[in-house]
């Protein structure tokens, strides 16, 4: 009796532990992750995008998916946008666009906004000249492509420092399941970001241009004319301002110079009904102003809470970028911050964690690992595809709280930077 009860009562407890603490000091180190592990979760993650992407095409009716949206959802926005403005009728008048969107969809379709500034119409309006699918086709194969290049023009950057398992990812990172399945322009965004990065010390006018780019997306570029002023980018900075006001006299002459008023006008719409009224739902948003208005906070204190995130972030950002700084670190800094600094960003938009991702693997692979930051880079990982249901489900705000992290663990890393290995500049 007593030898039974020796092995039934002490030593079970005392062994779920020991598996628990081995449990907390794998993911404290990371040793979980391996590179056929990352190989496998690639393999899933994109099977899985490609099979959903066949479902939606099998269960199709003409140009709308199984429930009656159209196919590549958002994309429907540019598309529609882009036909109205080659009209020369405002594409940021919500009567317009959604008449144009009953037109090319059917009279049941529902009402896809379009907030981007009148550069994007530079896209949209040729986009508009194509058979809706063969558009949607391009755009996707196209902006990905563009992405994949990007990173592989990062792992060249960063040779013989960058884990060959880690790239698999960049195929297989959730958020391109996210992005593809609602047409929506990420791999762009992206792809400039991490092209800017590269290119930023070798080929500084180059890196300013894709830079200059990325103001198709205004609120991503908060904290890039910071960045480049805190690191003496100069020419990169010149090349950035130049390649803005181009595209906006571009936009100008192409559409007429009441585009720009027109914008205007419908992003202060924009912003009562998609951001301040919950026109988009607060559980796709990944921002701080979501996640306390998804909480029922008052505008006041979501924006307050907001404006703390963005100075956070702004503090961070221009501390790393100060000239003699690890690029991989700077540019990892850069890309997380861009998504905590801004009120609006959706979902799909955490496909910036990419090079993101790509440059603090590249980092840690030569310098001692920080705590828990193997297992981070895979939360990020793994992030897109939860975090909405996450936050629908349980109120829980998992992105801002993970992207506020990762920038937490980007400081450890700079803080704790072995002297004995140097900067990559």
């Amino acid at each position: 009796m007593l030898g039974l009860l020796d092995r039934c009562t002490p030593r079970r407890p005392f062994r779920g532990w020991q598996r628990m603490g081995k449990v907390i000091a794998a993911l404290r180190e990371g040793t979980w992750l391996s590179a056929e592990r990352i190989r496998r979760l690639a393999v899933v993650a994109t099977s899985g995008t490609v099979l959903f992407l066949l479902f939606l095409v099998a269960t199709a009716h003409g140009l709308s998916d199984f429930s009656a949206r159209p196919l590549g959802t958002d994309f429907s926005s540019f598309y529609a946008a882009g036909r109205v403005a080659g009209q020369g009728q405002n594409p940021y008048d919500p009567a317009s666009l959604h008449g144009m969107q009953q037109t090319i969809f059917g009279t049941g379709t529902p009402y896809y906004a379009f907030a981007y500034p009148p550069i994007f119409l530079l896209l949209a309006w040729p986009m508009a000249g194509l058979p809706y699918l063969l558009s949607l086709a391009i755009w996707q194969g196209v902006t990905f492509v563009l992405y994949l290049a990007s990173m592989a023009l990062l792992k060249r950057r960063f040779a013989g420092t960058f884990p060959d398992g880690l790239f698999y990812l960049s195929a297989g990172f959730t958020a391109v399941f996210v992005n593809v399945t609602h047409g929506q322009n990420g791999f762009l965004t992206a792809a400039l970001f991490a092209t800017a990065i590269a290119f930023l010390n070798k080929r500084p006018w180059l890196a300013g241009l894709c830079f200059g780019l990325a103001a198709y997306k205004p609120q991503f570029g908060l904290l890039v004319p910071f960045a480049l002023v805190a690191g003496g980018h100069w020419r990169s900075f010149a090349g950035a301002t130049a390649t803005v006001l181009g595209l906006t006299a571009a936009s100008a002459l192409a559409f007429g110079v009441r585009i720009w008023p027109e914008f205007l006008a419908g992003s202060d719409l924009a912003r009562h009904v998609i951001l301040e009224q919950d026109g988009v739902g607060y559980a796709k948003m990944v921002s701080v102003f979501a996640w306390l208005r998804l909480w029922h906070m008052p505008l006041a204190a979501a924006y307050t809470g907001q404006a703390i995130a963005a100075l956070l972030a702004l503090i961070l950002v221009v501390r790393l970028w100060r000239p003699g700084g690890d690029l991989r670190l700077q540019g990892a800094v850069l890309c997380i911050g861009t998504l905590l600094a801004t009120p609006f960003a959706l979902d799909y938009d955490l496909m910036i964690l990419a090079p993101a991702l790509l440059l603090l693997a590249a980092y840690d692979a030569v310098n001692r690992p920080i705590p828990f930051g193997a297992t981070l880079l895979f939360v990020l990982w793994a992030m897109p595809l939860f975090v909405r249901s996450i936050a629908s489900l349980t109120l829980i705000p998992m992105a801002p709280l993970a992207l506020a992290a990762s920038l937490f663990l980007v400081n450890a890393r700079s803080r704790a930077r072995d002297p004995g290995i140097f900067p990559l500049r």
